[in-house]
């Protein structure tokens, strides 16, 4: 990833120290759109989300599936199977809007456009926030959309209406992003590109398959705090899982864990040498 320059990212005459909140998000919009890796997370988002989505419901044979599957059956949770991949493009590109910087050297000009660095990672968080809020809920929709088009009758379909749905497709646009937040903090603690994203796999993916080995009992009493086992559970419309947390509490809990790594990111950026 290739940081963009950083000309006009401040006005002349602003002293020192006095950069706003929206100058600094300007800054970190061009940069943000200038890159070409951003263009590409957000195909390879889209790809995995509507590929994975039209390849799994496509594929769904009812008249031969069994009367447990067919009570199980959950066209909303099936439809954002892509959800894995999507979430792990979107980490990386958090991690790659602070790492990059850092990695080419380029983060001492942006030190010294915007010196308050707290604020720095608000505006980085702001912008890359609202771009995966955005993308995710679009692509949301329009794989649930495409996933019940391509589901063939006599399978049910589902509908916005329906109990848990229009929650669950919400839900698959906004975890994404919180991921890209979470990536964003590690970056900024970690502040290298491989390490931060080793970082972000290990919490995704690693540390469920930890408890594996350890039983069903820890499995069902920690697990539910994961991030990728709450997402599961909010974006299920038919089959909730026993012993989960409700979406709400979950999606609360995201929230928290988000607000935790960018809090401890932003305290280490204004403690640190660059």
């Amino acid at each position: 990833m290739t940081t963009a320059t950083l000309d006009r990212a401040a006005r002349p005459g602003q002293a020192e120290g006095h950069y706003g909140w929206r100058s600094a998000a300007r800054m970190e919009w061009l940069k943000l759109r200038s890159v070409r890796s951003t263009a590409w997370i957000l195909l390879v988002f889209a790809a995995g989300m509507i590929g994975i989505a039209t390849l799994a419901l496509s594929h769904v044979n009812w008249a031969t599936m069994s009367s447990a599957d067919r009570a199980s059956f959950d066209p909303t949770n099936d439809g954002f199977a892509g959800l894995a991949l999507g979430q792990l493009a979107f980490g990386v590109l958090g991690v790659l809007v602070i790492t990059s910087e850092f990695g080419s050297g380029m983060i001492r000009a942006t030190f010294a456009a915007v010196p308050r660095r707290p604020l720095l990672l608000a505006a980085k968080a702001g912008v890359l926030g609202a771009v995966t809020l955005a993308a995710g809920e679009v692509l949301a929709f329009a794989t649930f959309a495409l996933g019940e088009a391509v589901l063939k009758s006599p399978a049910p379909h589902a509908s916005l209406g329906q109990p848990g749905v229009l929650r669950a497709v919400l839900m698959a646009g906004a975890y994404p992003a919180l991921i890209a937040l979470m990536g964003l903090g590690l970056g900024a603690i970690i502040r290298h590109t491989a390490g931060a994203i080793s970082a972000v796999v290990g919490v995704l993916f690693v540390l469920p398959l930890i408890l594996v080995p350890l039983g069903t009992s820890l499995q069902d009493s920690v697990g539910k705090f994961f991030p990728m086992i709450i997402a599961e559970n909010s974006i299920t419309a038919v089959k909730p899982g026993v012993g989960n947390l409700a979406p709400g509490v979950g999606f609360g809990l995201l929230c928290l864990y988000t607000m935790a790594a960018l809090a401890v990111g932003s305290w280490l950026l204004a403690r640190r040498d660059a």
